[in-house]
């Protein structure tokens, strides 16, 4: 597979993770995501990801499901500009509209850009790192 495949491994679907990242992890919001990140320990082969569209705000299925389906494709075709080491990452949708691929592709890379910054604030802010 090419680099820019979406597997089962990149998934992040267990339970004990997810809770991990959503206590332990960093997170700020740039609309329409609320993003969480967290370095993994120990040192795993991938970034694994969690997509969630909340039910509260998207009441049909399909509405949530399309705009899965864009965030997943958005961050397939832009992974790549992650940040070395791998990462846990969750992606919660906030915004109250659809918004089309184009703009949730924008978004991510704005995203992925932020990531970056705050994984060097929380190394410094640690002492693990320049």
């Amino acid at each position: 597979m090419g680099p820019f495949s979406f597997r089962k491994s990149e998934r992040l679907y267990k339970r004990k993770e997810i809770q991990e990242l959503f206590e332990k992890g960093s997170s700020f919001h740039l609309y329409p995501f609320r993003v969480v990140v967290l370095r993994q320990e120990p040192p795993g082969r991938n970034h694994k990801v969690l997509i969630s569209v909340p039910n509260r705000v998207f009441r049909k299925a399909v509405d949530r499901n399309l705009l899965k389906r864009r965030i997943r494709e958005a961050y397939r075709l832009q992974k790549h500009k992650l940040p070395e080491g791998p990462l846990l990452l969750g992606f919660v949708y906030t915004g109250s509209k659809l918004l089309s691929f184009a703009e949730i592709s924008q978004k991510m890379a704005l995203a992925f850009g932020r990531i970056d910054k705050v994984l060097k604030a929380k190394r410094t802010a640690d002492g693990t790192g320049p």
